[in-house]
């Protein structure tokens, strides 16, 4: 026969082995789920590191495009100062040569023609008749 104390024992032992199978289980679970866990964390930092680079891809281009923008407003600006430049100096012009003209027509009101002696009248210089219209110009003419 066999003792309550021998079946106590035995019992023990196989709840021991019950538990230490347990265990065992959880570590191995454990161990795939945080191999799993690393798994997802390095796809997830191969992934930002790949926007990283694609991102700075696009930054790249953005600051080329910016430089060469730049120049082109650069350039653009230095055209407009020399036609700024350009329209002063033709109104200038304009405004003297506008001068020239209207003393000219006072100082052709004030002569006699009966005075000058000329008979072709093309090559007298005080018969201006084609010259009574002062010449027009604005800014607007110079803009495209």
């Amino acid at each position: 026969m066999a003792s309550p104390s021998g079946n106590s024992s035995s019992g023990s032992e196989d709840l021991q082995q019950l538990m230490d199978q347990r265990k065992r289980k959880r570590m191995i679970s454990n161990r795939e789920s945080a191999r799993r866990s690393r798994m997802k964390k390095q796809t997830h930092l191969n992934e930002l590191m790949a926007q990283v680079n694609q991102l700075k891809e696009q930054n790249n281009q953005i600051v080329s495009n910016i430089n060469m923008v730049s120049q082109v407003y650069l350039n653009v600006e230095a055209e407009n100062s020399v036609l700024r430049a350009q329209m002063a100096e033709l109104s200038n012009r304009l405004q003297s040569l506008n001068e020239i003209i209207n003393c000219i027509n006072s100082a052709n009101s004030t002569i006699d023609e009966t005075e000058i002696n000329c008979e072709d009248d093309f090559l007298n210089p005080w018969n201006l008749l084609h010259v009574n219209q002062p010449i027009m110009a604005s800014a607007d003419a110079f803009m495209y």
